[in-house]
């Protein structure tokens, strides 16, 4: 089945359906986004992101801003061919949704749009992995084995445990860089060392371990519960195998994790998203990293043209963007859930599935808009611990889609690093085409299955 053109299609009939769709194309699809707007999506008050055009003079740009209010921050920077992307906060009195119905139509502006407001998608002789505990990583094999489970057991079990010279994208939360069972597959940039300079010309100061994008600065892990998440879909992907502790990801060595931290303690906004999606195409672009693939465990916020551009540029750079499904258990072909939902080839919108292979009952689905399934109740992954003022290493049981997309995130690194020059395509229909069609799947994903990562 042709997801993209599948999904094209359902947006235009839901659209029609709706009332909302036009004879011509709305640059940046303003019905969209003001049925988010009129759906109650959560958005940051008083302020809009604007695409200029890349015909847009500097006069017609800065008469925008003036007309609309202060401009705060540029998302991307334009050049003499392609237009500016900037958040501007709106003067007192100017609605978000006055500003788009008002604007969109402007000569200068490609795209009017709120910055939403996104959450992630979790609710609240490796010691777990032999305890029957890990369920998530089982196969069908071994003294510890549930065939619900993702098969990575079975890979391991065939000596492919590592993940050399793969790196992985961790949009989310923060991570606890210095928790026993991560320290050793984080990753650290050889581009700009920490001596107060921006030595690799990015924008970013000493983006050692990658880049805060709500707070501002290179610190990944806040040491609050605030980052407990980013450091849990973290240790799925790829926590420290035979090590004797804890948990073990897909990938248990040789895997590198780059935080791309936007989700704060009141959650994250469309602008940081996408400073955190071009961050890791830049990185792959101009350094030559192999970025297969950032893990993308949330959602919330209504349609983002801006936001689907970026997943574009990072699907022209040949990086897989995975994304939850989303938890409120309804179907995505029906209402759309970004940015599981967008059309864009590099996604893979994951469901989450039961230790007894049911869809879990919070999870949501989508014939044609969710790609496929993975475990994603009562997974056991690495968190940060907090006692008498000190962070230290910990282990908690979470459940979500927040917790089904990296599995299939590691997945994603395991294929990749025993097929090098694997593009995104081909990883990713090596995962769907190795999927295991299971009843409770049946008609609600596309692959009508769930994730096998020892099939590949």
């Amino acid at each position: 089945m042709n997801r993209t053109c599948t999904r094209a299609a359902l947006t235009a009939a839901i659209l029609v359906s709706l009332g909302l769709a036009s004879t011509a194309t709305a640059a940046g699809r303003p019905d969209l986004v003001l049925a988010g707007l009129d759906a109650g999506r959560p958005h940051a008050a008083g302020e809009v992101i604007v695409k200029f055009r890349d015909s847009a003079s500097p006069a017609q740009r800065d008469a925008v801003a003036r007309g609309l209010g202060q401009r705060t921050d540029v998302i991307r920077r334009g050049s003499a061919s392609r237009g500016e992307t900037v958040l501007l906060r709106l003067p007192k009195g100017i609605s978000v949704a006055n500003a788009v119905r008002a604007m969109h139509a402007d000569a200068a502006i490609e795209y009017i749009e709120p910055n939403w407001v996104y959450q992630h998608q979790a609710v609240s002789n490796d010691t777990y992995a032999t305890s029957g505990q890990l369920w998530g990583m089982y196969g069908d094999s071994g003294s510890q084995s549930n065939p619900y489970g993702s098969q990575a057991a079975d890979a391991w079990a065939g000596g492919h445990t590592s993940c050399d010279n793969v790196l992985v994208g961790v949009i989310d939360e923060g991570i606890y860089y210095q928790h026993e069972d991560l320290a050793a597959n984080i990753w650290v940039n050889p581009h700009d060392p920490v001596d107060g300079i921006d030595n690799d010309g990015n924008g970013y100061v000493d983006d050692v371990r990658g880049w805060d994008f709500e707070g501002g600065s290179n610190d990944i892990n806040s040491g609050g519960s605030n980052d407990d998440h980013g450091t849990h879909v973290s240790g799925t992907i790829a926590g420290v195998g035979g090590n004797g502790k804890g948990v073990a990801g897909v990938c248990w060595s040789g895997a590198k994790l780059i935080s791309g931290r936007f989700l704060g303690r009141r959650g994250g906004t469309t602008a940081d998203a996408i400073e955190a999606v071009d961050y890791f195409t830049d990185l792959k672009t101009r350094h030559g990293l192999n970025i297969v693939a950032t893990n993308n465990s949330w959602g919330g916020g209504g349609f983002s043209q801006a936001l689907q551009d970026a997943i574009g540029r990072a699907d022209n750079a040949g990086i897989l963007f995975i994304a939850a499904a989303g938890n409120s258990a309804y179907d995505n072909d029906a209402q759309a859930s970004f940015p599981s939902n967008y059309a864009n080839p590099n996604i893979i919108a994951v469901a989450s599935t039961t230790r007894t292979g049911g869809l879990s009952s919070f999870s949501q689905w989508g014939a044609t808009t969710v790609d496929i399934g993975a475990p994603g109740s009562d997974i056991i992954s690495t968190v940060p611990v907090r006692s008498k003022g000190a962070t230290g290493s910990g282990y908690a049981s979470y459940s979500g889609t927040s917790m089904a997309t990296p599995h299939v995130t590691g997945a994603a690194a395991l294929y990749a690093s025993s097929h090098p020059g694997a593009s995104a395509a081909d990883i990713k229909a090596a995962i769907m085409g190795s999927a295991i069609v299971t009843p409770s799947l049946q008609g609600k994903v596309v692959s009508n299955g769930r994730l096998d990562a020892s099939g590949f």
